[in-house]
């Protein structure tokens, strides 16, 4: 009897690691905003104590725009703002890394998803693996400007490369520039957006940051979208702006 509670008890246990894998415990869950909250409030401890300026890492001037500002927590802890690093956070185990957005006028907490970045890693290391045999990459239609499809089936992929959204979870197709940079075509989130939100949005302007308004993740390996006929398109010759 005892040995058939044993198998039943180590059932249970075995399951409930089935169910409920780390990715899935709710401390790493980005929806747990109280985290996010106490970032916030750290990053603005931290600026009023030290003149303006803000706990992240140095990056190149290239980096683009939503990925620059990567927030530096041993920053926060050695200063006593935070006691510990968010079980969200990359550094924790986490599967998002924590940026700050809006950093001139009012620097406001947001998040990589990792799914996301590990998505796009994958597509760029058969990219890599190509273009090591190649030298350029395999370059299919012309999108807009200087951005371009991929030619997966040069990529030895059975479709063109796509990641899930990190809004919708619908498909969101993957592009590539002249630069060789993989970018993500956020145009089914943005029209969604545009359509459920009041806007003033003009031609020109970079129109991304309709999408973080009220959502914690920014949108990440892409580059200005603008509308036109309230519509989003893509805008490769306009510059960053949040």
């Amino acid at each position: 009897m005892l040995h058939k509670r044993m198998i039943l008890i180590l059932s249970i246990f075995i399951l409930s690691g089935c169910m409920y894998p780390s990715e899935n415990l709710s401390q790493n869950k980005i929806s747990n905003d109280a985290q996010l909250q106490m970032v916030q409030q750290a990053i603005e401890q931290y600026a009023e104590q030290n003149n303006g300026l803000l706990p992240i890492y140095t990056k190149e001037n290239e980096t683009p725009l939503y990925q620059k500002y990567m927030i530096d927590f041993s920053m926060l802890k050695r200063n006593g703002l935070l006691q510990t690093v968010p079980g969200t956070a990359f550094e924790n185990g986490g599967s998002y890394q924590y940026v700050l957005v809006d950093v001139e006028k009012n620097p406001t907490v947001k998040v990589i998803d990792l799914n996301v970045a590990d998505q796009v890693r994958t597509i760029q290391q058969r990219l890599t693996i190509y273009r090591d045999e190649h030298t350029y990459p395999p370059f299919g239609d012309m999108v807009e400007g200087s951005v371009y499809e991929l030619d997966y089936e040069e990529l030895n992929l059975e479709e063109p490369p796509h990641v899930k959204s990190p809004y919708s979870g619908e498909n969101l197709p993957v592009y590539i520039d002249t630069d060789g940079e993989l970018l993500i075509d956020y145009r089914i989130d943005l029209y969604q957006k545009l359509q459920e939100t009041d806007h003033n949005y003009k031609n020109g302007e970079d129109i991304r940051p309709i999408l973080i308004k009220e959502h914690p993740v920014v949108p990440a390996y892409s580059i200005p979208f603008t509308v036109k006929d309230n519509e989003p398109i893509l805008a490769p010759e306009i510059e960053e702006s949040w």
